[in-house]
C-alpha cells in the first residue's frame, strides 16, 4: 500500500485564495444577474499589459527557437548569464553580489517553498504574523510543525505579531530561532523595514547562527529612498540571508513566471556533525537535479526589463498601481477606518469597522458591494479585524471600488 505524506492532513481546509475563488464561484452561481459586476481586489494579480520591450524580446526569443542556427535546448538550470549579469548590474551594484549567486526559477513563490529542501528537520520556525500563507503551509507540509489550534496556529512555530502597535514589523525575539521568514515591503500588510529595523534582525541572526528567509518580491514599489531594497544593503547580511525576488509584480510577469533567489556563497548552515556547508552549493544541487530552468523566451523577457525602455515602462506600471493604491488609501481614510500601507507597497491593509470580522468583511463586501478582498485572518490570527485591498487593477476598477466602499461602509 502506498502511504501518503500525512502532514498535509494537518493543513487546514483550503489554502486562502482557493478559498476566495470558492466563495466567489458559489456567489457567482447564486447571484448571476451581479456576476458582471464584481471587482477583483483579492489576489495580488497584475491586470495590466506586459511591458513592450519584454514583448518584443520574447517575440525574439520564440524566433531564434525557429532556427537551427539560434535554437536554443535545455538552458542552464541556474539561468541564462546574460540574466544573471543583468540582475547583478541593476538590482546589486555595490552590494558584493556575483552573477553565480543568482538562480533565476518559475517565480518566488515557488522558490520560497522549495528552499526548505536544504534544510534538516528540527529547525525551529519564526513567521511573522499575519504572514503570506506559503511559508506556513510548506512548512506543515514538510513536517516542521505541529497540529493547527482553534486560531489556526501550527504548533511548533513561533510566530511573532505584528500589530498596529509595532507597526506592522516584529522585533527579534528573545527566543531563539534558526529559520526566520522576512517580506518587506510586506505582504499582506503593506509595511516596510527601515536599515535599523533591519540591522536588529541581522545582528539576532549571526548572534543565534540562524538564516534569514528574505521575500523582497515588492521592492520595487519602494517609494522612500531611505528604505532598503535588499537584505543585502545591510552590513553582515552575506553571511545569513537569502533573498527571494520576483517579476511578477513588477514586470508584470504573474502568468509568465520568473523570478529569482540570491545565496552569497557566505551563508552557511551546519550538518548534523556540526560542520559547515555552503547553502549556495546545496541549492546549486537542488535546482539542478530538480529543475531545467525558466524557458528561453522568458528569460530573453525578463532581461529586456532592464534595458532603457523596460526600466521607463517598468516604472511606469509601478507608478499607475501606486496610483491606485492612494485612491484607496483616501477612500478608507475618508471614511474614518484605521489605514495602512499603500505608500511603499501596492497592498492597503484595512481595520474592520468595529464588531466586524475579517471574514464577515469579506462576504458583507462580495454581496453588497460586488468587490473581491482579501480576510486579514486568512494570513495569520493577528490579521483578524482587517482586511487587504490589492492596488493591481485598472485605474476605472480602482474608482469604481472606491465610490461603492464609500456606499457600503458609509
Amino acid at each position: 500500500m502506498a502511504t501518503i505524506n500525512s502532514n498535509f492532513l494537518k493543513l487546514k481546509a483550503g489554502y486562502l485564495f482557493p478559498e476566495i475563488a470558492r466563495r466567489v464561484k458559489a456567489y457567482s452561481e447564486a447571484n448571476p444577474e451581479k456576476a458582471g459586476k464584481i471587482i477583483r481586489c483579492g489576489i495580488g494579480d497584475v491586470t495590466e499589459p506586459l511591458p513592450a520591450a519584454v514583448v518584443k524580446a520574447m517575440h525574439e526569443g520564440v524566433d531564434e527557437q525557429a532556427n537551427r542556427e539560434t535554437f536554443h535546448g535545455y538552458g542552464p538550470e541556474q539561468g541564462y548569464e546574460f540574466l544573471r549579469q543583468a540582475i547583478v548590474d541593476n538590482q546589486y551594484q555595490s552590494m558584493s553580489i556575483s552573477a553565480d549567486e543568482v538562480f533565476i526559477s518559475d517565480g518566488s513563490k515557488c522558490d520560497t517553498g522549495n528552499i526548505l529542501d536544504i534544510f534538516g528537520n528540527g529547525n525551529t520556525i519564526a513567521i511573522t504574523d499575519p504572514v503570506y500563507p506559503v511559508y506556513v503551509d510548506t512548512n506543515v507540509m514538510e513536517g516542521n510543525t505541529g497540529d493547527a489550534d482553534e486560531k489556526g496556529a501550527y504548533g511548533g512555530l513561533l510566530y511573532l505579531p505584528c500589530t498596529a502597535e509595532n507597526g506592522f514589523v516584529a522585533a527579534p525575539p528573545t527566543e531563539k530561532a534558526d529559520l526566520i521568514y522576512l517580506c518587506f515591503p510586506n505582504n499582506p500588510t503593506g509595511a516596510t523595514a527601515n536599515k535599523e529595523q533591519l540591522k536588529a534582525w541581522v545582528d539576532y541572526a549571526k548572534a543565534n547562527d540562524a538564516i534569514i528567509l528574505y521575500d523582497a518580491a515588492y521592492e520595487a514599489f519602494i517609494q522612500d529612498p531611505e528604505i532598503p531594497h535588499s537584505i543585502f544593503e545591510i552590513e553582515g547580511a552575506h553571511d545569513c540571508a537569502i533573498e527571494f525576488r520576483s517579476f511578477s509584480k513588477n514586470g508584470g510577469f504573474t502568468g509568465i513566471r520568473c523570478g529569482y533567489v540570491v545565496i552569497p556563497k557566505t551563508v552557511t548552515g551546519s550538518d548534523a556533525n556540526g560542520n559547515r556547508v555552503p547553502l549556495h552549493q546545496l541549492w546549486n544541487r537542488r535546482t539542478s537535479t530538480k529543475f531545467n530552468g525558466a524557458s528561453y523566451p522568458v528569460q530573453k523577457g525578463a532581461a529586456a526589463i532592464f534595458s532603457e525602455e523596460g526600466k521607463a515602462q517598468v516604472n511606469a506600471l509601478i507608478e499607475h498601481y501606486m496610483g491606485n493604491a492612494k485612491l484607496l488609501r483616501e477612500a478608507a481614510t475618508e471614511l474614518g477606518l484605521a489605514v495602512y500601507g499603500g505608500e511603499n507597497a501596492p497592498y492597503v491593509w484595512i481595520a474592520c469597522p468595529e464588531g466586524v470580522s475579517s471574514w464577515d468583511m469579506f462576504d458583507k463586501m462580495l454581496e453588497e458591494a460586488q468587490v473581491v478582498v482579501t480576510p486579514g485572518s486568512g494570513f495569520g490570527s493577528a490579521g483578524e479585524g482587517y482586511f487587504r485591498v490589492s492596488a493591481f487593477n485598472s485605474r476605472q476598477n480602482v474608482q469604481e471600488v472606491c465610490k461603492r466602499l464609500s456606499a457600503l461602509v458609509g
